[in-house]
Parts: structure tokens; C-alpha cells; sequence
């Protein structure tokens, strides 16, 4: 790279921060388009639409059928919104929740009557029920003359498959109608027998469409027919506060991040916080072009995947340290510490993004949304520290920045003997494995529950209360939440305004017939509130069991494909194990910390064990990175138990560095968050820690006592 390159290199970097900047804070066009504040928000950050559907009919419809139509419009919503919440209401109603939008006529013509659905031919005979369809989704198939068409493909259930093998067996040539809310919204002519429970609707003019009669034909396969009771506009769940907090908390982190780079790193370290900038700007930007979904939690992600982000710099530039202690020139140093630190990154990141791809497809709602900002992240770091850091490295250096003192020498430390005190370690981890069982059992046998859960989980009571005057969601939770607290003996607490009025509906655990009374009371004495303008229903989880279901599936499926990654790259399955032994051992250890000071287990678990996951692999294939390439060049005077404790030392700085940067974000996140996000925050701290300490002192060990137990000592 020449000097005109290398500053042009230089003024894009800044003009391209500057940009950045400008397009987050400010936007272009009166709408600000790529603004921030145009970021997709949550129920909890920006409120939406509430819609509540009544089953029809006398006959109270079966549990079983009403969990069946919650978790079907679960699936059927998530076209809105990843955030978007489903929870049964009372035993015949249920719920929708629909962050980021106002117009509820809007969802409601869109949504559609819900279990109306049938098959019937020309004499209204019908053939197929709605609930004999398991999904539709739009596509496109070729047609005979090669062409793409636009087509819906169904599959039906094991009893549909037969119903419409029969039906279509004795119809070919003619036409079975699918009849929605009593209007013909498809007449396909039967073409040949279907038997084997997939059929394909074509004829559609374009993919819109084709997705229109997807849509129907899924809202009417539910296994209850809905009739809409009412719909509101309710507000944010967490005022203002909790977003100015958590932006701030941001926003001070990532100074830190950057003074504490440029101080052990220097010239390196001010390249990563460069870096560090551009990362933030693209995801803001990104966030806004693929129109994702942002929570508080998600905010929490976000300053969280930033102090991850600077792992791949720290792997980069300890590298080039250690070549310049070795004899190298800083040119050369800087090109092969990139080249080494390149796999390391790659697989480290590889496996992360296996997870979220495993996640995005089997999981739903907020969990399918975690993954979609997951995987964003990775890219924009692996880019950044890859692509940007390199380029603005390589033209600090052509702009003069060429003297070793700039970079730093890797200085030559005593190898410790982490497998000579491997027992101890393992000691340790079992303690701390086990006190989360054990925390259980006590909890079981005080609160009849072994963990905290939340109204995700757990369901509860819903209490409709319209005040005689109108609170912002601040004065709610200064004025109101400390009243309800003192009832239920919980803080986990939600609220929510409805927009154009004083209507508050109050979310908490079950509540017993005396504990409504007794906050009917308190409402009436402490806020004058007509108790006549008092209701209260039971509500469901949003967090279903198949969702649940859904989530351990992604899980196991993700972590048998990274421990199948993790073989294939290393050739030793003894690699592969040791490091979903330690992703666990991270995982049960965050688990304790939940289960020992009883914080509050809702949608942010998920997202902080999955988390946990993703920075737990991350720091064991940099270490695993260094012993492979150690064993490669493996003298006869090296032995096993010496290359893991030398590999081990090697990184240490790097994971030590890692941790404390990623640490530092999720610190200051706890410290001036609102007492939701400290929730979140609190077991993060726990579980960076741990991760740190079992990628040094467990997976290193672990695979050395398998690797001499199966081969012997060598």
C-alpha cells in the first residue's frame, strides 16, 4: 500500500465514522432514514397493538386445543415481529401482542378470522378441515415447461394425509375449493392423487399472492375459531429512563473499551477502537435494513457483542507481538500475525454462527430474534477486525507508525502448569456445577419451585385498572409498582398504559383470590380507583411448552453440529468434546448463579444462556487453535502435557483481555441499568467470568486426560 493509499485510507476511515455517526443520530430525509430511533422496538421499549380474540361457540374449548391455537398464532405472528407475544387469557380468550405498530383495524383486516378453513367440493361436501393442514408456505417450483411459478405447498397431518388421499383419488379433474371465513379464496383442480401429505397450490399471478393464501390458509388451520373481543393500543412496558439508561451505560462502555485498548495495545489498540466505532455504526445500521426487532435485552446484546467484538483484535494483535518478540520486522509482523490469528477467528466464529443459524430455524419469537442479532454481530466483527482493522493497520504503518515501540514486544513468560493442577480445577467446577442442584432443592422444598420463573414461564394475573388520572409509565412504576410489590412479595412486575385513556393492565404472578381482593383494596385506598373499573384474568405463559420444546431441540441440534465442526477442523474428537464439556460446565454454572440468588428466569435466561454459548466456544478455540498448531510442530523433546500448558500460557493474555473488555461493558450496563436489565446483567458477569476460567483451566486439562487415557502417555 502506498502513502496516497494509505491516506485515503486514513480520511475514508474517519469520513466513514463521521457518516456512520451522522446516519444513527441524525438520518437523511424527512422520515431519517437509517436513523436509530427508526430501529424496530419491542413491546417493553416502544408498545404496540393488543388484540383479544374469544373462542366461538357455548362449549369451552379443551386445554389442549387452546394450547395448540396459541402456539399456531405464536408461529402465525412472528411475521410481524420476532417480539411479537401470544398468551391465553382466562380459559376461552387469547392475547396478541404486537410490538411497533398503532393501527389494530390494520392487524385485525390483516390477521383474518381465525379457524375458519375448509376443503369442499362443488357440492359443499367437505373434505378437509382446517385443522387437518400442519403448515402452508409460499414458494416457487418449476412448472412442466421449466419455468418458475409461484406455488403454496401444505402439508397436512397424519389423519389429513388420508382424508385428502381419498378425496383427491376420486376427484382428479375437478375442483376442491378452500373456503375461508365462508368466501372462496382458492379453486385448485385436482391434477393427480395426493398421498403423500404435501400438495402444491399453483396458478398464483406473483409471490404476494401466493403468501396472501398461505397466510389464510394458516390462520384457519387453528384448532379453535376466534372471534376478535377487543383490540387496544397499549404503551411502552419500561418508560424512557430505561433506554436513556442503558444508551448511556453504551456509550461509556465503549470510551473504556477503547482507552483500555489503546493503553495495552497502543497504536494496535487505537486501530481496534476505530474498528470498534465502524462495528457499531454498521450494526445500528444494519438493525435498521433488515428491519430486526430491538428489546432492552436486545440493547443489553448489543453493548454485550460489543466487548466481544474486540476478541478478534486482541487474538490479531497479540500475534503480531509475539512475531515481533520472535525476530521479525513489524511489516512482517503485521502481515503474519493477521495470517495466524485468522483460523483461530474463523472457527471460533464459525461455531457461533452454526448456533444462530440452528436457532433461527427451529426456535420462534424472541429466541428466533436473539439469533437473527447474534449472527449480525459475528459478521460485523469478523469484518471489521478482519477487513477494516487490517486495512487501517497497514496505513498506519505505510504513514510512518513504524517503530516497534509502537506495537509492543510480546515478553517471554514461564510456562504454568494448568494440567499439573488440573484436579484442582476440576474440584472446583464441581462445586460450583453442583451448588445450582442443590440451590434448587432448597428452593423446592421452601417456594414448591426450584427456579424464579417469570410471567414468560410461568403465566399469572392480569388486572385491568382504569385511574382517574393519567400516569406516565415512570410515575407507574414510582407511584404504583411498590403498592403491588407489597402484595405479591415479587418484583416482577409488568405494566402497560392503553393508549388514549388511563386504562393500565397490570401483569403479575398468580394471584389468590384473597391477594386480588387485597389489591383491588389498595388500588381503591391509595389511588381513589372506582373499583367497578377493576378486572382481573388469568393468563398463560408466552413462553408456550412448544416453544420451550422448540428452544432445547435448536439447542441439541446446535450443539451436536458444533461438536461435529469442531472434529472435522480439528481431527480429534477428543477436541470436540472437551469444549461442549466446558460450554456446558459454563452454562449449569450461570444456571447456579439463577438458582442461588433467585433472579427472576424469563425471556432474558434464554438470551443469556445463549450468549454464554456463543463467548464460551469462542474463547476454547483460540486456545485449542494454539495447541494444534504446537502439536503440527511437535519436536521429540516436547510432550503432550507440555504444548497444553505452553498453549495454555500463550493466550492467557488474550483471555484475560477479552474478558475484562467484555466484562467492562456488561458492568457498566449494571450499574446504571434499571433494575430489568440488572437482571440480565448480573448472571452475564458470572457467566464471562466463567467462561474465562474454564477455557484456561478445564478444556486444556479435559483434553489432555483424554487424550493420554486413550493413547497413553507420551
Amino acid at each position: 500500500m502506498n502513502k496516497n493509499k494509505s491516506l485515503a485510507v486514513v480520511i475514508g476511515t474517519v469520513v466513514l465514522i463521521a457518516l456512520l455517526a451522522f446516519t444513527t443520530i441524525v438520518g437523511f430525509g424527512p422520515t431519517g432514514t437509517g436513523a436509530a430511533r427508526n430501529i424496530l422496538l419491542g413491546l417493553d421499549l416502544s408498545g404496540g397493538v393488543s388484540i383479544t380474540y374469544q373462542a366461538v361457540g357455548e362449549e369451552t374449548p379443551s386445554a389442549e386445543d387452546m394450547s395448540d391455537t396459541v402456539y399456531k398464532l405464536q408461529q402465525r405472528v412472528a411475521g410481524y415481529s420476532t417480539e411479537a407475544q401470544v398468551y391465553q387469557e382466562g380459559s376461552n380468550r387469547i392475547n396478541i401482542e404486537i410490538p411497533g405498530v398503532s393501527d389494530a383495524q390494520a392487524i385485525l383486516e390483516e390477521l383474518g378470522k381465525p379457524g375458519s378453513l375448509t376443503f369442499e367440493l362443488a357440492d359443499g361436501t367437505v373434505v378437509l378441515e382446517g385443522t387437518d393442514v400442519e403448515t402452508a408456505n409460499a414458494g416457487t417450483a418449476p412448472d412442466e415447461m421449466g419455468n418458475t411459478q409461484n406455488i403454496v405447498e401444505l402439508v397436512l397431518t397424519d389423519e389429513g394425509s388420508e382424508k385428502f388421499a381419498d378425496a383427491t383419488s376420486e376427484n382428479v379433474g375437478n375442483i376442491i375449493y378452500i373456503v375461508y371465513d365462508g368466501e372462496v379464496i382458492s379453486s385448485p383442480v385436482v391434477q393427480t392423487a395426493i398421498t403423500g401429505g404435501t400438495a402444491q397450490i399453483t396458478g398464483m399471478a406473483n409471490h404476494e399472492e401466493a403468501a396472501n393464501l398461505a397466510s389464510s390458509i394458516r390462520i384457519g388451520s387453528l384448532s379453535v375459531e376466534l372471534e376478535e373481543l377487543r383490540s387496544n393500543v397499549v404503551g411502552a412496558q419500561l418508560g424512557q429512563k430505561a433506554i436513556s439508561t442503558s444508551l448511556l451505560a453504551g456509550g461509556i462502555g465503549l470510551v473504556l473499551v477503547i482507552l483500555f485498548m489503546a493503553a495495552v495495545y497502543l497504536v494496535p489498540g487505537i486501530v481496534a477502537g476505530l474498528s470498534l466505532l465502524i462495528y457499531t455504526g454498521l450494526v445500528l445500521l444494519a438493525l435498521n435494513a433488515f428491519d430486526l426487532t430491538l428489546t432492552l435485552s436486545g440493547i443489553a446484546g448489543i453493548i454485550l457483542s460489543i466487548g466481544m467484538a474486540v476478541d478478534a483484535n486482541v487474538i490479531i494483535y497479540a500475534r503480531i507481538r509475539e512475531e515481533i518478540a520472535a525476530g521479525m520486522s513489524v511489516k512482517g509482523a503485521i502481515k503474519t500475525g493477521f495470517q495466524k490469528a485468522l483460523s483461530a477467528i474463523l472457527d471460533g466464529n464459525i461455531t457461533t454462527l452454526i448456533a444462530a443459524a440452528v436457532l433461527a430455524w427451529k426456535g420462534t419469537g424472541s429466541i428466533q430474534g436473539f439469533a437473527q442479532t447474534l449472527a449480525l454481530g459475528i459478521v460485523m466483527s469478523m469484518f471489521t477486525a478482519c477487513v477494516i482493522s487490517r486495512l487501517i493497520m497497514n496505513a498506519f504503518y505505510t504513514l510512518g507508525v513504524q517503530d516497534e515501540k509502537y506495537y509492543g514486544r510480546a515478553k517471554e513468560r514461564k510456562s504454568i502448569d494448568f494440567v499439573g493442577k488440573r484436579k484442582i480445577f476440576f474440584i472446583i467446577s464441581l462445586v460450583l456445577v453442583l451448588s445450582g442442584p442443590a440451590a434448587m432443592l432448597i428452593h423446592n422444598g421452601t417456594n414448591g419451585t426450584i427456579l424464579n420463573y417469570s410471567l414468560e414461564f410461568m403465566g399469572g394475573t392480569s388486572t385491568t385498572v382504569t385511574f382517574n388520572e393519567d400516569y406516565t409509565i415512570e410515575e407507574l412504576e414510582e407511584q404504583v409498582k411498590p403498592v403491588i410489590e407489597e402484595i405479591t412479595g415479587d418484583s416482577n412486575i409488568q405494566m402497560q398504559k392503553v393508549t388514549g385513556g388511563n386504562q393500565v393492565i397490570i401483569k403479575t404472578r398468580v394471584l389468590s383470590v384473597e391477594e386480588r381482593q387485597e389489591m383491588e383494596d389498595k388500588l381503591v385506598e391509595n389511588f381513589a380507583v372506582d373499583a367497578a373499573l377493576i378486572s382481573t384474568e388469568s393468563i398463560s405463559s408466552t413462553i408456550s411448552n412448544e416453544m420451550r420444546s422448540d428452544a432445547v431441540v435448536a439447542v441439541i441440534i446446535a450443539t451436536i453440529l458444533m461438536l461435529l465442526y469442531i472434529w472435522f477442523r480439528f481431527s480429534d474428537i477428543r477436541f470436540a468434546t472437551s469444549a461442549v464439556v466446558a460450554l456446558l460446565h459454563d452454562v449449569f454454572v450461570v444456571l447456579a448463579c439463577y438458582a442461588i440468588l433467585w433472579i427472576s428466569v424469563g425471556n432474558t435466561f434464554i438470551a443469556c444462556m445463549l450468549t454464554i454459548v456463543g463467548y464460551s466456544i469462542n474463547a476454547t478455540i483460540v486456545i485449542f487453535d494454539r495447541i494444534r498448531e504446537h502439536l503440527k510442530s511437535m519436536g521429540r523433546k516436547d510432550t503432550i502435557e507440555g504444548i497444553v500448558n505452553l498453549s495454555i500460557t500463550q493466550t492467557l493474555t488474550r483471555s484475560i483481555y477479552t474478558s475484562i473488555t467484555t466484562f467492562i461493558m456488561v458492568a457498566v450496563l449494571y450499574i446504571l441499568g434499571v433494575s430489568s436489565i440488572r437482571e440480565f446483567a448480573l448472571p452475564l458477569m458470572v457467566g464471562i467470568v466463567c467462561g474465562g476460567y474454564s477455557s484456561v483451566c478445564i478444556t486444556g486439562p479435559l483434553w489432555y486426560v483424554m487424550k493420554t487415557k486413550l493413547q497413553g502417555k507420551k
